[in-house]
Order: C-alpha cells, then sequence, then structure tokens
C-alpha cells in the first residue's frame, strides 16, 4: 500500500510501545585518554558474520557520536548484571562526562586502541565501516577487527526504563 496520506505514528506512543521490548545493554566507547567518551546504548545488533560486523545507533546530539567520528574506530562492551552502576554512569543521566566516566570500571583496549571493559560479557573493538544519518538517530557500522570473549554470567537488560537481570 502507497498512500501519501499515511503519516508517521505519535512519537511517543512509538516511544512508550518500544519499551516493552527488553534489549541488552553495552556501552560504546571511542578515543584514548583524556579524548575518552562513551555513552550506554541498548540499539545494536549484528549485521554480518562474514566479515563480523556491528550495527550501533546513537542520538546525533551524542557527544560520544561527536567524538566517534572524529575516533575512526569504537568498542561495544556487553554488560553484565553486575554493571548496572556502570550502565548508569554512562547513560548521561549520572552528571559524569567525558573521560571521567571511565574513573569507574577497568578498562583495556584490544587492536583499534579503543578503550574496552575488561570483564564485559563481550566486547568488540571496531572500525568505523559507514555512518548513515536517518532522522534523530546516526546508524554506525562497525567493522570487527578483534573481540573478547568474558564470563558466562547473567546479563545487563533494560525494559521500561528499568535495568533487570536475564539469568
Amino acid at each position: 500500500m502507497s498512500d501519501r496520506r499515511l503519516r508517521h505514528a505519535d512519537s511517543a506512543a512509538f516511544r512508550n510501545a518500544m519499551r516493552a521490548l527488553s534489549s541488552g545493554v553495552a556501552i560504546v566507547a571511542c578515543g584514548e585518554d583524556e579524548a575518552r567518551a562513551g555513552c550506554t546504548a541498548i540499539s545494536l545488533t549484528s549485521l554480518s558474520l562474514a566479515p563480523p560486523t556491528l550495527i550501533v545507533c546513537l542520538a546525533r546530539s551524542s557527544s560520544t557520536l561527536a567524538r566517534l567520528r572524529e575516533a575512526s574506530a569504537f568498542s561495544i562492551s556487553l554488560l553484565a548484571a553486575r554493571h548496572q552502576a556502570l550502565a548508569h554512569r554512562f547513560s548521561g543521566h549520572s552528571g559524569v562526562h567525558g573521560a571521567r566516566r571511565f574513573d569507574l570500571g577497568r578498562w583495556v583496549t584490544l587492536s583499534t586502541g579503543a578503550p574496552v571493559l575488561a570483564d564485559a560479557i563481550a566486547a568488540f573493538d571496531c572500525l568505523v565501516e559507514e555512518i548513515i544519518e536517518r532522522h534523530s538517530h546516526a546508524i554506525i557500522l562497525g567493522a570487527v577487527v578483534s573481540l573478547k570473549e568474558g564470563a558466562d554470567e547473567p546479563v545487563l537488560l533494560r525494559r521500561r526504563g528499568e535495568y533487570a537481570a536475564l539469568v
């Protein structure tokens, strides 16, 4: 059906409906030393196994996205249930900004130099393959150049604005 009279659904209703979806929680990070930036992300998925490629979506207003453009590399650290305080710290609601967010947790690097949470359930080190800007967000395609698998433990989820553990 192609009817130009159809319009987008109400944004507030759409947001509320999407909050019903349980999503894994990750930290997207980039940069080095005092130029590090990072944020909590729940909009991510694998795109391809060959070659290994991830997709993550960040708000176009995100300071992490601005830094990621400069760095051309980033990491995605998948969080365990015990990382809830870290997820909040990187969410933008904690009042902590920039490189100070990395004062919590132990951070290491893999191939690209992007910060990776040392005890993440899994971590992916990526080169920026493409950034696609659509509406309020940017879709970042990341070519996975290295990864680290962590312990098999309960994962951190987010649903309806609340954190929960999945065993």
